[in-house]
């Protein structure tokens, strides 16, 4: 941050907890400025946007699914990591709401088991044929292996109580040998028709939010998670397997259960060899935001997901054995429920617009921060949205896109992508603190900051002007200033998300909403749908390796300059 009297001015402001309504429409804040040193690198700039997941799996090889996940891996420069639930669970493979079924386990009349790669294959390919990677969650149980088998297949429907979801797929396994034989059996045939090289290149975990997702006990849940490790490193030892991706990171209660997993795993009997301790080697967790209703009006809270993922952290650095392990933030959202649209919801009406995307950069900028300040080894933070086939347009779903047409929080995933090389350092006057934001989110002034990085033949600055209150106000003038250019002559690209640019959402009310778009007006909303430029490219002409950029940023709005020079 800058150490000015601005600054100070926006601290008091920003601390005092002043909610919008009393000043920012009164108070002009202090004028915007990042500075942006080329020179000061602080690390790698790891794509920890890079990973995705979503409950249904079997809307991967639909049509739009497989659309949407062309788009994403097409936008990063490094392979993509999705993960999915239900990838073991019984049934026809037909989707359903937090639903998903591959029927690879059955048993016949003797009570033996009989395999079927056909629908998990389905998936996995697609996933491969992209240059994707599986982070692939071993679960949940097989009908024909759990001890509650029935009811099994859920009938969930937004507005209905979320604890519908857990039948006959959470509970143990009444055979422990053949839920490890189920592991041991996959992975074998996906080392066969992927390659060994490509395998080890995955992430494997066992089940999803055992303080949730789990019928057994937590002795059991050890169990599960030994039994199944050793499948796996029987069939590819060289295979990563880690866990154990808990809800409420930073509620008591997961503290405990996650300290006791870690434990577990490191000196404690393996239920399934009888030896001391079970392989990490990845360590998950989640992190959820909290958005409310406030006068009819969604505000969000980035606070809660940011601790979460700081206590996650915090766990991991407490034992010598895990605080450098792979860190993944299995599902890092702005809350926690992908399928609860806008009409069961209300607070969720930020996903179909610019709060979705301005948060998200906002969001993502800490989680760095978060990294550097704890030293940890954060690789991912799972965005849990995917698309919804055959559900009306823009119902208010979490997901990147609507019918096969890209919503405004994608073209922030692109942005993302531009981003390679080193992370550079900034100072804005006008972004909090990571710990003001820990504590209250943003509340203040909105939030200016911005997320840097430079590689060899050029740089790129995210700048985003965000709140946590869903509304549009006055832009705002935005000065950059850039020093350390390497080049003579420097070619300046200013890409944009707002209410005008790269937003399907906007151009779509504008047609009245329709939920049967014509043809032609579908081409005119996927067009809508992707990254825009604003203005037009621009020759810089640095003095002294310095240059400044002055643009106007509305509050939601997200800008990328991407620059270029030889």
């Amino acid at each position: 941050m800058l150490p000015s009297k601005i600054n100070r001015y926006f601290l008091l402001l920003a601390l005092a907890g002043f909610s919008v309504h009393s000043y920012t429409q009164e108070i002009t804040g202090p004028p915007a400025v990042i500075k942006v040193e080329l020179s000061k690198e602080k690390g790698n700039m790891t794509p920890i946007w890079a990973w995705f997941g979503h409950d249904e799996p079997n809307y991967t090889y639909m049509r739009d699914g497989k659309k949407l996940l062309s788009e994403i891996a097409a936008a990063s420069p490094a392979p993509v990591y999705i993960r999915t639930h239900n990838l073991l669970c019984s049934g026809d493979g037909i989707p359903a709401l937090k639903w998903g079924s591959t029927n690879v386990y059955t048993e016949n009349e003797q009570g033996e088991p009989v395999y079927s790669w056909r629908i998990i294959d389905s998936i996995f390919d697609t996933y491969i044929q992209r240059g994707m990677k599986p982070l692939a969650q071993i679960g949940f149980m097989p009908e024909a292996l759990s001890t509650a088998p029935k009811p099994y297949q859920h009938n969930w429907k937004p507005g209905e109580p979320y604890s519908k979801i857990i039948t006959g797929w959470a509970y143990p396994p009444k055979d422990y040998h053949k839920w490890r034989e189920l592991v041991y059996q996959w992975v074998k045939h996906a080392v066969e028709r992927y390659g060994k090289k490509e395998v080890e290149s995955w992430y494997w975990e066992v089940w999803n939010e055992p303080n949730g997702y789990w019928k057994g006990t937590q002795e059991e849940f050890f169990k599960l998670y030994d039994y199944a490790a050793d499948g796996l490193k029987q069939a590819l030892p060289t295979a990563r397997i880690g866990g154990l991706d808990i809800a409420g990171t930073s509620s008591a209660g997961a503290i405990k259960f996650m300290h006791a997993f870690i434990r577990h795993c490191l000196y404690e009997t393996n239920f399934a060899t009888g030896k001391t301790g079970s392989p990490l080697e990845a360590l998950l967790f989640h992190a959820k935001g909290s958005p409310s209703i406030k006068n009819g009006v969604v505000w969000m809270n980035m606070a809660p997901q940011l601790r979460d993922i700081n206590t996650g952290m915090n766990i991991a650095a407490a034992y010598p054995e895990t605080k450098n392990l792979p860190l993944i933030v299995g599902e890092s959202d702005p809350e926690g429920c992908a399928a609860c649209g806008m009409a069961t919801n209300p607070s969720n009406g930020y996903r179909n617009g610019t709060m979705y995307s301005s948060y998200t950069a906002a969001v993502f900028a800490r989680k760095y921060e978060l990294a550097e300040q704890n030293r940890a080894n954060l690789i991912g933070a799972v965005s849990w949205s995917f698309e919804f086939e055959q559900q009306p347009w823009f119902y208010g779903f979490r997901d990147l896109a609507t019918n096969g047409v890209d919503k405004p929080v994608l073209n922030v995933f692109r942005m993302f992508g531009m981003m390679t090389g080193k992370k550079i350092e900034i100072q804005s006057n006008r972004m909090y603190p990571l710990q003001t934001v820990m504590d209250s989110s943003i509340r203040g002034l909105t939030d200016i900051g911005a997320l840097a990085s430079k590689d060899k033949t050029g740089a790129a600055i995210m700048v985003w002007n965000y709140h946590d209150e869903d509304r549009q106000a006055i832009a705002e003038t935005i000065e950059i200033d850039i020093s350390d250019l390497p080049g003579k002559t420097v070619q300046l690209t200013e890409y944009r998300i707002d209410t005008e640019h790269s937003n399907s959402y906007t151009l779509w009310k504008k047609m009245g909403s329709p939920q049967d778009p014509t043809a032609a007006q579908v081409t005119e909303l996927e067009k809508a749908g992707h990254l825009q430029t604003v203005g037009t490219v621009e020759k810089l002409k640095p003095r002294e390796g310095r240059t400044v950029v002055h643009i106007t940023l509305p509050r939601q709005g997200v800008s990328l300059l991407k620059l270029e020079w030889k």
